[in-house]
């Protein structure tokens, strides 16, 4: 396949449909630890089209969802000084921190910026010099590399008005936290097939050893959620739990070893608060001592912060896989994109968003009822 309609082809999905339904002999739990494999599932109707037996628990897979409400507390009173050009991907200004957010701030007269890739960030810098820029530097593995870059870009290029608020997560120790977790109901894993694509697989054997559970790196497009369900299902049924790649036209065993370098060199690993979850150890990364100077945390004095959350919110749940975002009662009502409780409402990755967007009315068409690919 060649084409992106290709990947959405409703007869190639009844295909898979079939051979899933036609190999499932009992109920099975599986989680897409992704945001935008759950949009995708729900947007298409995927998990209303298998077969009843194989249920999908959405993860904790967005980004800015298990950014911790004390960072973004620090990042909304840093970007409220006036020495500061607070920038931000677009997805981070309407998240909720304990009181406000980075639209608000910059309705009170801060100078927040939306930038599409963090060297506009460092250029901005470089066209400030009597400024302190700051750029906010989430994500999972696969914004890191970029992230990392730019904080090497800074130092080689001497510019120091630039240092990066980094809040940082990875997969493999999610994943741990969650097998772990007394409540935890998850037979089977959906790996992110772009976390796997920098960071290959080798943390992944251990963990399918471990808690003998079938870990399969799978796509992004709805033939390719179903081909790695279909290879999940599988493993399931066989009493088999390895880890299989599904999307090798990205993936590659050792992944991205260039990307990997840089990481090495500009992080380290540490541990990191998820929002909704706690304190994972070893899941995230920050400045490593070398590139310290670039760390808006150490740069930045901010301290005595008090978070609070929504009482109403139960966006941690959500991300636990404990409850579906149609089972909070704020869902829809008092909890709207316009205006959220939860980041899982706002972000373009977030579950809730997902199901106000294509589950909410009830009325979106599955893979199926589209129109067929000509």
């Amino acid at each position: 396949m060649k084409y992106l309609d290709e990947f959405q082809n409703p007869e190639l999905a009844r295909r898979l449909l079939d051979d899933i339904r036609a190999t499932v002999t009992r109920p099975w739990a599986l989680m897409e630890v992704c945001g935008g494999q759950t949009h995708t599932i729900i947007r298409h109707g995927i998990d209303q089209l298998l077969p009843e037996e194989v249920e999908l628990i959405h993860g904790p897979g967005c980004p800015v969802c298990v950014t911790p409400l004390a960072v973004i507390d620090k990042a909304l009173e840093i970007a409220a000084r006036p020495d500061v050009i607070f920038c931000s991907f677009g997805d981070m200004l309407r998240v909720p921190g304990t009181d406000r957010d980075l639209f608000r701030v910059r309705s009170e007269g801060g100078d927040v910026r939306v930038v599409y890739s963090p060297l506009d960030a460092l250029k901005i810098a470089q066209q400030n010099p009597q400024r302190e820029v700051v750029f906010f530097g989430i994500g999972f593995e696969t914004t890191a590399p970029p992230n990392a870059m730019t904080v090497y870009q800074a130092r080689r290029l001497g510019i120091r008005n630039f240092s990066m608020l980094v809040s940082h997560v990875r997969v493999p120790p999610a994943i741990e936290a969650i097998m772990t977790s007394p409540s935890c109901r998850v037979q089977a894993f959906l790996a992110a097939g772009h976390v796997c694509s920098v960071m290959g697989m080798d943390e992944y054997p251990a963990l399918a050893d471990r808690f003998r559970v079938p870990i399969v790196v799978t796509g992004f497009e709805p033939l390719d959620i179903l081909e790695g369900i279909r290879r999940t299902v599988r493993q399931l049924e066989r009493g088999e739990h390895t880890v299989d790649n599904a999307y090798p036209r990205a993936v590659r065993a050792d992944g991205n070893p260039a990307a990997r370098a840089m990481l090495a060199d500009v992080f380290e690993v540490a541990d990191r608060s998820w929002r909704g979850i706690g304190t994972i150890p070893a899941s995230g990364w920050r400045l490593s001592e070398r590139y310290r100077d670039y760390d808006a945390e150490h740069r930045f004095s901010v301290e005595g912060i008090a978070t609070r959350e929504p009482a109403a919110c139960r966006s941690g749940e959500v991300l636990q896989g404990l409850i579906k975002p149609h089972e909070c009662e704020a869902f829809g009502t008092t909890c709207t994109p316009r205006n959220p409780l939860g980041a899982t409402m706002v972000s373009s990755e977030g579950a809730c968003a997902a199901y106000f967007l294509y589950r909410r009315l009830g009325s979106t068409p599955t893979l199926l009822e589209a129109t067929p690919v000509v």
